[in-house]
């Protein structure tokens, strides 16, 4: 049987925010990640997203949905490139429409993977920037 990409994957010590307010998309992150030993810290608003960043200078990478309550995906990430332009943010949205991907890298997002997420792309745009 194949390896799948997330096999062997050791990322203790490593800190992923996950911006998601939809329930099934943190229980399918929550589950796909669980074997790597990331800790993820969960935000459900564009707002508490730029609060959470702000609170913890050790996270290593942000999965923004797009389209969240209170506050933009793609406004949270203009704010928070302001203070931490390193930290890598990756645009998760289910628009498929060739300028949102522009669009999110416009806002400053570093990279962009479209819903309904296939876990073979998530974690090829993970590793790119996690194993740095």
């Amino acid at each position: 049987m194949d390896q799948l990409p997330w096999q062997d994957i050791d990322w203790k010590g490593r800190k992923i925010l996950l911006a998601e307010d939809e329930e099934v998309n943190l229980i399918f992150f929550e589950e796909l990640l669980e074997d790597t030993g990331v800790t993820l810290i969960i935000t459900t608003d564009g707002q508490a997203t730029i609060d959470a960043a702000t609170e913890h200078d050790d996270i290593d990478l942000i999965l923004m949905d797009v389209k969240m309550p209170v506050m933009s995906g793609l406004d949270a990430t203009r704010k928070i490139k302001v203070t931490k332009p390193e930290l890598p943010i990756i645009a998760q949205t289910a628009y498929a429409m060739e300028d949102e991907k522009q669009h999110c890298l416009d806002a400053g997002c570093d990279d962009y993977i479209a819903k309904p997420i296939d876990p073979n792309d998530l974690f090829t745009l993970l590793k790119k920037y996690m194993n740095k």
